[in-house]
């Protein structure tokens, strides 16, 4: 296992971490319910082999991931690892709350003490909310009484309100998605380069964008082949974020034995710095090749709003791109029952033509949206 500094917080952390987002489950009398034998196996066997970050959160698993982990870490177990969890900010309605749901959080961990505590998955609107109930006054407050260590925030918005986030505390950790797919959405390269400016050590989640990257499909996988060093998928995605000095640990939810001893081999020798130029060229080839997979040619520049009609097209485009992207069209469909709530669907197009007499690059947009909407319905 390969070890690096946590920024500069004084300790030495294994660059895999456990993510207990994803744990083998079984099916009793209709309900789900954590396998925890399996789960109590797989963690001590990683951590036994050199991993010491474990990070799960309060609605993980159906909000079963806390507890179980918490009996997982007994026999000594906690005290090897530094544990990261979560404040679900969107049960926060009062500052009293704040307090309720950690003291309630320290009691499913049974622990007195969480090392990383997280304000979870902010956004912009989020942010502005906590902002509002003084959250940053509460950290202040849980470091000095000692209930947490080190107060921290996981991330999903764009660049600009990552900076926002980053530049109005002294976090001593920010989480967020990334991987060779999204250097240029949400924090991206710009949030690594703002952490190494601020010296605040990253924890990366969705390294293989939930799984999507582990299973390539015989077009990325014949541009893999085509290399002298032979490497699986995941491997590949694993080694590019290690390459950065900025990021600490690479989560991985990992719910099969399996998945643990494959990570265990990878993280053997993944390095800071350690890809080739060679390698960094096929990295570049395997996300140019994954991007050839979307058909529509939008660049989210939005000149095509507002549509009069409230159709949010730059986002339809995006989500309908990337389950094409990564092969999942299922995943559309589900999405599209947000848009139709929120009613800014396609199927509120009027086909007035608007959009496309400000799209620079001339896209047929009422064409797209009358096939997005008929995926989107399709039974």
């Amino acid at each position: 296992m390969q070890y690096v500094p946590f920024g500069q917080l004084g300790f030495n952390v294994s660059r895999l971490g456990f993510g207990m987002m994803r744990l083998p489950m079984n099916e009793i009398n209709g309900e789900k319910i954590v396998d925890e034998e399996r789960t109590k196996a797989m963690l001590r066997h990683a951590i036994d082999s050199g991993v010491n970050y474990v990070d799960t959160a309060y609605p993980y698993c159906g909000r079963q991931s806390e507890p179980v982990v918490g009996r997982c870490l007994k026999d000594g177990y906690r005290e090897k690892v530094k544990l990261a969890t979560k404040l679900p900010c969107w049960l926060v309605e009062t500052e009293a709350d704040l307090d309720r749901l950690l003291d309630e959080q320290l009691r499913r961990l049974d622990v007195p003490q969480i090392d990383f505590y997280l304000l979870h998955a902010l956004g912009k609107d989020r942010w502005e909310k906590m902002k509002s109930l003084h959250v940053t006054d509460f950290l202040d407050r849980a470091v000095k009484d000692g209930r947490i260590v080190h107060p921290s925030f996981s991330f999903h918005d764009d660049y600009p309100v990552f900076r926002e986030i980053m530049t109005s505390y002294d976090w001593h950790m920010a989480q967020i998605q990334f991987n060779y797919l999204d250097i240029y959405d949400q924090a991206g390269l710009a949030g690594v380069r703002l952490a190494r400016q601020r010296n605040v050590p990253l924890v990366v989640m969705e390294p293989l964008r939930g799984g999507a990257l582990a299973n390539p499909g015989p077009d990325i996988q014949a541009i893999m082949n085509h290399t002298k060093v032979k490497r699986s998928a995941p491997d590949w995605a694993f080694r590019y974020i290690a390459d950065f000095k900025e990021v600490a640990v690479i989560l991985s939810g990992m719910s099969t034995e399996e998945q643990v001893e494959d990570n265990l081999r990878i993280f053997n020798d993944v390095t800071v710095g350690g890809m080739t130029d060679a390698e960094k060229r096929l990295i570049g080839r395997l996300r140019a090749g994954y991007l050839a997979r979307m058909p529509i040619g939008c660049t989210g520049c939005r000149y095509c709003m507002p549509c009069p009609k409230g159709v949010n097209i730059p986002a339809l485009f995006k989500d309908f791109n990337e389950s094409r992207m990564l092969s999942v069209p299922d995943r559309f469909k589900r999405q599209y029952a947000g848009y139709v709530k929120d009613e800014n669907d396609a199927g509120r197009c009027v086909g007035c033509g608007a959009c496309e007499k400000q799209c620079p690059q001339h896209l047929p947009i009422r064409d797209w949206l009358k096939k997005l909407d008929a995926e989107g319905k399709a039974e």
